[in-house]
């Protein structure tokens, strides 16, 4: 019996044994690695909707990378003067990481996942269709990535194939110049824009997603960041002839700042980045590099720092004053205030208590999706921030939506941010015409579209006696009122070469004036200049520093970076001149 025993033990211990072995052996099919997946379609698609969560990191147009590009310009002002103040004023040092780590690290993130999709597509078995639509969006995401990149940063590495990631020497790339990263982003525009449907064609599919449009639109904009006007006014006179689908301007300016379906990716939308509706997402606050959670909350954090103090925001950023008098110079057509004001800054103006449909508030008193809702109108402007005033934003933020009543700090905001629209096509189209051939009645007809829909008088080629006087008009009246606090005014102030030409560099002094207001007091609309400005952050510009410093800790990490001429303090206007650029100069338009 004792022997029986020892052999029942002894195989049931070997049986054991095997079956732990054969356990051991089974692949988990929830633990997939880059090297067993991306292999067929539907895991393709998956990673490409990867790439698009990419662009919704605090670092790319969450929060920061969005707003760092208005911060640079001269319509906006750090009124919490902290944080964005180095920014602000042209002279961060290397050791803040905020725009000189963040957006980078974020925009890499964008383009580690998009190579993958390009090296993996290449191999899997699609049909035709599959295999332009997924490596298409790979393309335009990639290429917006390094297009962002190159017009933060100006010179970062260049990285095109998954597998450079397989060494240490091919992650620690050396700096590409600004020529080799735009010429990438012009080849990955330009590529994605064969490639993807229309929105027409694709459908439901295309809602939210790059689309041809999309791809020509930035194409154009590359383009046009190196003053390549004609072959951008071919690309942006197709997408006008609707060869890359049908866009129009919406009949309501404010339908391109509200949230929900029935506004966002509307008629006029080129692209934008999706967010959940308020309230639709979960409660984690996924600020980068963390992005795992199942609960996050799917919002952006634009309207914290655009937002009132007073209602519940950080109250970092400010309209500038000169901003908010540009809108107060032209009224409509039937004297009433330009519409675009209400939606771009919040102010309290006597008139709007007479217009019907608009709400003189900040935020209601309650929530419309309830049946017991309680709008109180303001009678004065609410101040930015609470020590130094300013004019709070309106874009994208509740301020003008009326969903909530205050503000939850955080990514919480779910108006979809509009990155590019039918507008922007138009009043491009404008400039690169009068780049061209100077004023014509065509490019005044561009723009007199835009005008006509904010109700303003069209304006006269008779006015336009030079491509300098024209060139004002569409730089500083009116892209400022249309896109007046988005996301590329830096952009354009770079392109434009104003930071390299001292008429410029006054002009842009004044516009960046800004008051602080006594806290006991109202806020100052008033229009500033240097002399009676609380102080103004052109004072403060340092060579170089209208692109951002490459972080020393980055630069400690790679060895292989030198900087770039924020980093170096060096001067930018050779450069500039030698690429055979000139500055418009400053042409009154009185």
């Amino acid at each position: 019996m004792k022997k029986i025993l020892v052999i029942l033990a002894a195989l049931a211990i070997i049986g054991g044994m095997t079956a732990c072995e054969d356990e051991l052996n089974v692949v988990n099919v929830n633990n997939q690695t880059t090297y067993d997946f991306g292999d067929a379609q539907d895991e393709l698609e998956e990673a490409v909707i990867a790439c698009y969560n990419r662009i919704r990191l605090e670092g790319t147009f969450a929060r920061v990378g969005y707003t760092m590009d208005a911060v640079r310009g001269d319509e906006v002002w750090n009124s919490s003067q902290q944080w964005y103040l180095p920014y602000d004023n042209y002279n961060a040092p290397a050791s803040d990481e905020i725009g000189n780590m963040w957006i980078w690290r974020d925009c890499y993130h964008v383009v580690n996942r998009c190579n993958f999709v390009l090296k993996k597509v290449e191999d899997a078995k699609l049909s035709d269709e599959a295999y332009n639509q997924i490596k298409g969006q790979a393309l335009f995401l990639r290429g917006l990535a390094y297009y962002e990149i190159a017009t933060y940063y100006q010179s970062a590495p260049l990285f095109t194939d998954y597998s450079q990631y397989s060494s240490m020497e091919g992650m620690y790339a050396e700096q590409a110049s600004l020529d080799e990263l735009m010429d990438q982003v012009d080849s990955d525009f330009s590529e994605a824009m064969g490639m993807l449907p229309s929105r027409n064609k694709g459908g439901e599919w295309a809602k939210g997603r790059a689309t041809c449009g999309a791809a020509a639109g930035y194409y154009a904009r590359s383009l046009m960041f190196r003053h390549k006007y004609d072959e951008a006014l071919t690309v942006l006179k197709d997408i006008i002839s609707g060869k890359y689908g049908s866009y129009r301007l919406m009949a309501d300016y404010g339908d391109n700042f509200r949230e929900g379906t029935a506004y966002e990716n509307n008629d006029e939308s080129l692209f934008e980045v999706q967010f959940l509706d308020y309230g639709m997402g979960g409660s984690d606050e996924e600020w980068t590099p963390v992005n795992i959670s199942s609960n996050a909350t799917q919002g952006h954090a634009v309207e914290s720092n655009y937002a009132s103090q007073a209602l519940g925001s950080w109250g970092d950023l400010a309209g500038a004053p000169w901003l908010y008098n540009l809108f107060k110079a032209e009224k409509t057509t039937d004297g009433q205030l330009d519409p675009r004001l209400y939606w771009t800054l919040v102010t309290y103006e006597p008139e709007y208590d007479t217009y019907t449909g608009l709400k003189d508030v900040a935020y209601p008193d309650g929530d419309p999706r309830s049946n017991v809702v309680y709008m109180e109108a303001i009678s004065s402007t609410p101040r930015s921030n609470g020590n130094q005033g300013g004019i709070s934003i309106a874009k994208f933020t509740n301020a003008r939506n009326n969903i909530y009543s205050s503000i939850t700090t955080g990514l919480h905001c779910g108006v979809n941010l509009r990155l590019m629209r039918y507008s922007d096509v138009l009043l491009r189209a404008a400039e690169c015409i009068n780049e061209v051939s100077g004023p014509n009645a065509e490019a005044i007809g561009y723009i007199n579209q835009v005008r006509r829909r904010a109700g303003l008088a069209d304006i006269s080629l008779s006015d336009f006696s030079s491509a300098d006087k024209l060139f004002e008009q569409i730089a500083n009246v009116e892209r400022p009122k249309e896109f007046g606090c988005e996301n590329g005014r830096g952009i354009d102030l770079i392109r434009w070469g104003f930071f390299y030409d001292e008429g410029r560099r006054n002009q842009l002094a004044q516009h960046t004036s800004y008051h602080f207001d006594d806290p006991d007091a109202g806020v100052s609309t008033a229009e500033e200049t240097t002399a009676t400005a609380s102080d103004y952050s052109m004072k403060y510009y340092t060579p170089g520093h209208e692109y951002f410093m490459i972080a020393q800790s980055t630069m400690n990490n790679n060895q292989s970076l030198v900087g770039n001429s924020a980093n170096n303090n060096s001067d930018n206007s050779s450069w500039y001149s030698g690429n055979g650029w000139s500055v418009h100069p400053v042409v009154d338009l009185d």
